[in-house]
């Protein structure tokens, strides 16, 4: 059956923060709307799945997913996109610095003002300069690689369509750039609404140096595939040609110069240009055969969002 609302809370190690997340969203949703939460964990190693099997039987609202392992918090997303009904997703995370309290407002958001997705801008951050300043330059770069003009693009607390959730597709780390991947299907109405952050009660963050080496890479991959995913050719193969025809112009051009010109100067093989222009070539080859494998495989590829799913509770009525 449909809800208002599917609230997907990806979770890694978050036992403490369980119970308090539930009864403060219990408290905000309770009469308002008829709402889900999914609760996904990644294979945490702590308690938080049977923190969460626990509240599933106090609560109808809540449902559980847990994973066979940790794949990411893209995995994680991914599948309770997967699994939700409601007609607006909200994503927060599980370590109580998101606020249930911004839920409401992001709901009317979407109902009533429209947008296809708004997301969460934490103008006043309570987080370390090392979480900070990375994310800063983040979001410089992604709103000018995208052309989406986000203050904060990796916020947890977002709000989205249905269809928006259905129509996309997380893996590695790109839940970073769900508004991008948004845009690249279509859905380019985007909000942006300030909210409130919170310090950290329990554990610890799961930001680490990783995050900061892998954020460029996931942007480029974003507006690459955002661009040339259904059309590599159009990419690898323009470049390709490009480079084929600069190294085969200045061959026939080397050519008519010994041939018609300087007929006694030194071989063309102890030219440099010579080297350069074949060079050139072989890289213009190599990038056509790129773009060409790349059609083939996007043409005949599986999908890559296959995970061991270790258990699934709950049936969110409400």
């Amino acid at each position: 059956m449909s809800k208002q609302i599917s609230i997907v809370v990806p979770l890694f190690n978050e036992e403490e923060s369980l119970p308090h997340l539930i009864d403060w969203i219990k408290k905000v949703l309770d009469t308002k709307y008829s709402y889900e939460v999914l609760l996904v964990d990644d294979g945490s190693k702590d308690q938080s799945w049977k923190i969460i099997e626990g509240l599933i039987a106090e609560n109808s609202v809540v449902r559980g997913i847990k994973f066979q392992r940790n794949y990411g918090k893209s995995a994680a997303l991914q599948k309770g996109f997967e699994s939700c009904k409601g007609d607006v997703v909200v994503t927060m995370d599980a370590d109580l610095q998101d606020s249930p309290e911004e839920i409401p407002e992001l709901y009317e958001m979407i109902i009533h003002q429209d947008f296809d997705l708004v997301s969460g801008w934490k103008k006043k951050r309570h987080d370390p300069l090392s979480k900070t300043i990375p994310t800063k330059l983040y979001n410089w770069a992604a709103r000018r690689i995208t052309g989406i003009y986000l203050h904060d693009f990796n916020c947890g607390l977002k709000a989205y369509k249905r269809a928006v959730v259905k129509s996309i597709e997380l893996y590695g780390d790109m839940h970073r750039y769900v508004p991008a991947l948004a845009k690249y299907a279509g859905f380019t109405k985007i909000g942006e609404k300030v909210v409130q952050h919170q310090a950290r009660k329990f554990g610890v963050t799961k930001f680490g140096l990783n995050r900061f080496l892998n954020g460029p890479l996931d942007l480029i991959t974003v507006a690459f595939m955002g661009k040339f995913g259904k059309k590599p050719m159009h990419f690898f193969g323009a470049l390709g040609s490009l480079m084929f025809l600069i190294g085969f112009s200045l061959i026939f051009y080397l050519g008519i110069d010994k041939l018609f010109i300087h007929q006694n100067a030194k071989l063309l093989a102890d030219r440099s240009e010579f080297y350069i222009a074949l060079i050139s070539m072989v890289i213009g080859v190599q990038f056509f055969m790129t773009g060409f494998i790349s059609e083939l495989i996007g043409r005949n590829s599986s999908s890559r969002n296959v995970y061991l799913i270790e258990k699934e509770i709950g049936d969110g009525s409400h």
